[in-house]
């Protein structure tokens, strides 16, 4: 028996009846497949309109309305179906008599229970069969209906939902956001599409709507569910009712919308270089903003605020885009009468993470993974959550400052799951229509691998939920690229179809990139060919690279306790500058990591070739695999976004907290934060930095912060605190790591003034003038980093401590140098390297390094080239960029 480990000395009873699981499949609109069921017997499938049915085993069936006789199935199933259900286990495939067809529609309205029957009529066994498929196959003109929700056009207003399987559907409407229903109006369902629609005379814009939808619902019964609109582009406070609204109506544009473009700073997505920023983050703690719009939407049209000037200042230098955790409805942030704690205690003290802790579900602040409306702006960073107009308004007002001050706006979106699925009060979808939207197991529960209740964008209209709303954001928003989160649970034909849409829909390019991790239900092709590393060649859709990541940080994403400590990384200090918890690390350990890091610097291009630090010649798609996703996995840099620092995780200042030696300097850790971030900023493919790396910022070594509260995730625009010592971090993500935080937290050595804070940010400032000024370092496609690209000090006799590439930029459009040569050295001493072939070559330091205003004076006065032996020199901790004009 699969997965059960009991010895049995007599053949066991594996029957099973139970009307409130999903134990087989519709695989279109005729078959069902009964796994681990044989054919024997009569299979019925019985039916109740009201959800009576109880079919106990070895008893009769009661409470049914009728049923009807399903053949056993001998022929092929489809290779569409066969291929979709390609991870269920084998068992009896039943049709539906094609007497019967037509009955289907109507059937699937109400309770269906399949029942396998001795010659008795007695249950042998039983069960309900999850339905997506089959309503995929009977609705599929529904994915051209291009009007659900809300639409306002010649004088009427028009509501539209898709909800097959539901019984009967009224849409109410209010004059107001808290008044009683103004009208009731009956929908009607289009047999074709499985759409109701309703529509009313007259413009209702400024009004508010929700749909009463009379449906069955697997293991609770016949429910009537007062739902707002799957498809709302505004709603009243706390997501009670939707907004009727036309997002093109002038009304609902800022003065100036129509004329405010998406800066043309993009030609590919090796030209972007992102800042990953939080609405509340962003001013929550700004006093140069005023009061009523800290943490607000309209916080960021204020150009003069400290928070407005940082911006422009990093897309004067060269940050092409920020992106926005997330900002449409989301269910974790009341909107109304939130609360803000105001902590206090000592630098390594746990009382500021209690206060935090207990106001958590009240407070303002939420990373905001919890989508509760797709197609809507989140309620509270608008001035009012209660006027639905407020919202769309001033979200197009944000895009407009950022716009002003040179930035594109990308969205981090999360399609992957929602907030609650069921019954839960803050389920949408699933109160819609049952059953369909999640992704299911082989019992019929919701998998919950993302975190919560995951979504099913393989099914149709998930699928067509997910597109529509990325072309509404795009279009209506001007949103110029998305972030997905957990995008390895999306099937890569439906991101293609996605990208193709909202190139359309825009007339431009829009870039798509996300989260490519490989887990859960889907893993490994379990259900469909997946969005993740490794599996986008050609698409144009970038993936997040892991292996730099964990190179220049140490250890793992996800690691606590010890190994936080223990697991030191190429700029931290592993082999050349140990903690006291690092053990003796071999030297090949760091060599592995610059190893690892130079297959970022090359794109992570499958076909770069690469000699490692044992000598051998390896194209980095066998490098590292190890049973997983090779060093080198995109087919173009566009396929890969580098990074070694988001939300996520512990800050690289905190995770460099725990990570060096004690008696690190001040000094010393803006230097190594620096050279972690230029890592990124010169590698091939797209850059990504998470907001407060260029000011060294601390989370209190927090490594969850998505509920820590405004405490923890403070930014400081005064460039005067970094937030570190402000409290041990949250207990639920890291207690276990509380007794090695305490004396780091305690040492007031490591936390960084004014002075280190301000380097830090300007050196920052320096890394992207030079990523900005030349194309070398955003070289297009696969074929121009295979021959462009040249690392030096490879093999088993390099230099430890020290990465060093060259750039040719000879006839390439941009380049603005005949070369480019970086040195990174992250040791604790000065390091020469000699590369004979570079001598006579006349190189000089990078003039945003060698400036008089240059950030880092060590590299600005130290820093050299030896033009008649080819020896570079570069100061200890430090990066330095080298060019020939």
């Amino acid at each position: 028996m699969q997965g059960d480990a009991t010895v049995y000395t007599a053949r066991p009873d594996t029957r099973s009846a139970s009307t409130r699981d999903a134990r087989a499949f519709w695989l279109n609109k005729q078959l069902i497949q009964w796994p681990r069921v044989d054919g024997g017997g009569v299979v019925k499938l019985y039916h109740s309109a009201t959800g009576q049915i109880t079919a106990p085993l070895d008893g009769s069936v009661a409470g049914a309305d009728g049923f009807i006789t399903l053949d056993r199935h001998t022929g092929t199933v489809p290779a569409a179906a066969a291929e979709r259900f390609k991870w269920i286990d084998s068992g009896a495939v039943f049709a539906v008599k094609d007497a019967d067809a037509t009955r289907v529609p109507t059937l699937l309205k109400g309770q269906l229970v399949l029942v396998q029957e001795n010659a008795a009529g007695q249950v042998q066994n039983a069960t309900t069969a999850q339905h997506a498929a089959a309503l995929d196959d009977l609705y599929a003109a529904a994915a051209n209906v291009n009007d659900l929700g809300v639409s306002i056009s010649g004088g009427t207003t028009r509501f539209k939902l898709w909800a097959p399987t539901a019984q009967k559907v009224l849409a109410f409407t209010y004059d107001t956001a808290t008044g009683e229903a103004s009208t009731v109006d009956e929908m009607a369902m289009d047999a074709a599409t499985g759409v109701w629609s309703a529509q009313r005379t007259g413009d209702l814009s400024g009004k508010y709507y929700r749909f009463a939808v009379e449906v069955f619902a697997r293991g609770t019964g016949l429910v009537r569910n007062l739902v707002t609109d799957p498809y709302s582009i505004s709603l009243t406070t706390d997501s009670a009712r939707s907004y009727i609204a036309d997002l093109g109506a002038a009304a609902l544009k800022p003065a100036g919308w129509e004329t405010s473009a998406v800066p043309p700073k993009v030609q590919a997505a090796t030209d972007m270089v992102v800042y990953e920023l939080h609405v509340r983050d962003f001013s929550a703690s700004d006093s140069t903003v005023s009061a009523a719009n800290r943490g607000k939407y309209l916080a960021f049209t204020e150009a003069n605020s400290n928070g407005m000037k940082h911006l422009k200042a990093i897309a004067d230098a060269g940050v092409t885009d920020v992106h926005l955790l997330p900002t449409y409805d989301l269910a974790s942030i009341p909107e109304s009468s939130c609360t803000t704690p105001t902590p206090t205690g000592a630098a390594n003290a746990e009382t500021q993470q209690a206060a935090v802790t207990a106001t958590a579900g009240t407070d303002c602040f939420n990373w905001g993974y919890d989508p509760w409306h797709y197609n809507a702006p989140e309620g509270s960073y608008a001035s009012t959550a209660a006027d639905g107009a407020k919202r769309i308004v001033e979200f197009r007002q944000m895009v407009m400052g950022l716009h002003a001050a040179g930035l594109r706006v990308g969205l981090d979106v999360v399609y992957n799951h929602t907030t609650a699925s069921g019954q839960n009060p803050k389920s949408v979808l699933d109160r819609i229509v049952p059953g369909y939207y999640h992704r299911l197991d082989a019992n019929g529960a919701v998998t919950n691998s993302t975190c919560c209740d995951n979504t099913a964008t393989e099914h149709l209209m998930m699928g067509k939920l997910m597109i529509d709303s990325a072309v509404l954001w795009a279009r209506e928003y001007k949103i110029a690229s998305f972030r997905f989160d957990i995008m390895g649970h999306q099937p890569r034909a439906v991101m293609e179809q996605l990208q193709a849409r909202v190139n359309s829909a825009t007339g431009r390019s829009v870039q798509l990139f996300g989260e490519g991790w490989n887990f859960g239900e889907v893993a490994n092709g379990a259900r469909f060919p997946q969005a993740i590393q490794g599996g986008l060649a050609g698409t144009g859709i970038g993936s997040f690279g892991d292996k730099m990541r964990d190179a220049v940080r140490g250890g793992g994403c996800c690691d606590s306790g010890s190994q936080l400590v223990s697991n030191q990384g190429y700029i931290n200090g592993l082999w050349y500058d140990p903690n006291p918890s690092a053990g003796n690390r071999p030297l090949n350990d760091l060599r592995w990591y610059g190893d690892l890091i130079k297959g970022a610097l090359a794109g992570s291009i499958a076909d770069y070739t690469l000699v490692t630090h044992w000598d051998a010649t390896l194209q980095l798609k066998n490098l590292g695999g190890d049973g997983g996703v090779p060093v080198g996995y995109a087919t173009q840099p566009g396929e890969v976004v580098n990074y070694v620092e988001n939300h996520d995780n512990q800050t690289l200042f905190d995770v460099n907290a725990m990570k060096l030696p004690a008696a690190t300097s001040k000094e010393d850790r803006a230097r190594v934060q620096l050279l972690g971030v230029a890592t990124v900023a010169l590698a091939q493919g797209t850059a990504y930095f998470h907001a407060g790396v260029d000011t060294l910022r601390s989370k209190s070594l927090d490594r969850n912060s998505y509920d820590s509260g405004d405490w923890f995730n403070k930014l400081d625009w005064t460039y005067t605190d970094n937030n570190f010592g402000v409290g041990l971090p949250r207990a639920a993500d890291n207690q276990n790591t509380w007794d090695l935080m305490r004396p780091v937290l305690a040492n007031a050595d490591i936390k960084p003034t004014a002075t280190e804070i301000a380097w830090m940010r300007d050196a920052f400032r320096d890394l992207l003038k030079i990523r900005a000024g030349t194309t070398l370092l955003r070289l297009r496609t696969a074929d121009d980093i295979q021959q462009r690209l040249q690392f030096h000090n490879l093999g088993s006799n390099q230099l430890p401590t020290v990465i060093a590439a060259t750039v040719d930029g000879t006839g390439y459009a941009g380049a603005n140098h005949r070369k480019l040569t970086y040195v990174l050295n992250v040791g604790t001493t000065a390091q020469t390297l000699t590369v004979p072939a570079l001598a006579g070559q006349g190189y000089v330091l990078h003039p945003a390094l060698a400036a008089a205003t240059a950030a880092d004076r060590r590299v600005a006065t130290e820093a050299r080239f030896d033009n008649t032996s080819g020896a570079f020199t570069v100061p200890a901790r430090s990066v330095a960029v080298f060019v020939v004009d």
